[in-house]
């Protein structure tokens, strides 16, 4: 069982759909090709591709944009959350990606990967990719994923115990919809990580209480690991 907390107040828990492992279908080629040309648009030049095999669901490959000028931060973004459309609301396009943003100075070797304390944003951005698929629902701006009940951190040294989806504050209006350009219109949403008091805050007082906080606090899909809690 998860927990995913809409865009108000309270939390809606879910069971998995499904029981053991459910193979990825692939990804169709010009969904990925419009994935990889909006990257490079929009972000820059991918360096590298984090890669999974024998995915469940979906395979979640996330690319990595190196800093530039322009962009001075990492920029992680997945492609494959797509494969599956999720269960949505009428008028919503049931597709997204994510991405989210890391200091220029963090290590993505793969000694760094085999350290949690390195590794857990790429898991966060797998571990919220698939929940919609493992349990029938969807992923939309402002909703908020809990790190278990009650919410943990995600590794030792990490206060984050939770995510908020939100709009990318640090992107063109157009980088926010992949257009395939055969009908698919995929949503591009940022992963900001939350401490348990702010995550709590959302449960209490809803998102717009939320939003104030993060807004106030200058919070964007640029992680800074050192940021201390926004609520008491």
């Amino acid at each position: 069982m998860t927990e995913l907390e809409p865009r108000g107040s309270g939390i809606e828990r879910h069971t998995s759909r499904h029981d053991g492992f459910v193979a990825s279908p692939g990804q169709r080629p010009q969904v990925a090709d419009a994935i990889d040309r909006h990257i490079a648009r929009h972000f820059g030049p991918v360096s590298s591709v984090l890669h999974e095999f024998a995915s469940h669901l979906v395979g979640v490959h996330i690319y990595v944009v190196e800093p530039t000028e322009e962009r001075p931060y990492r920029t992680l973004v997945t492609s494959g959350m797509s494969e599956r459309p999720m269960t949505v609301p009428e008028g919503i396009s049931p597709y997204a990606e994510l991405m989210l943003c890391l200091p220029a100075d963090w290590p993505l070797t793969d000694r760094a990967l085999r350290d949690e304390r390195m590794s857990w944003p790429i898991s966060l951005l797998k571990q919220v990719a698939r929940l919609p698929h493992e349990y029938g629902t969807w992923i939309g701006e402002w909703h908020s994923v809990p790190n278990g009940d009650p919410a943990q951190p995600y590794a030792p040294g990490a206060e984050f115990a939770g995510v908020v989806v939100t709009p990318m504050l640090h992107a063109a209006p157009e980088a926010h919809v992949v257009d395939a350009g055969d009908g698919t219109l995929i949503n591009l949403l940022a992963l900001v990580p939350l401490h348990p008091a702010e995550i709590d805050l959302k449960i209490r007082a809803g998102t717009d209480a939320l939003i104030e906080v993060l807004d106030g606090g200058g919070v964007s899909e640029i992680l800074d690991p050192g940021r201390p809690s926004l609520v008491d």
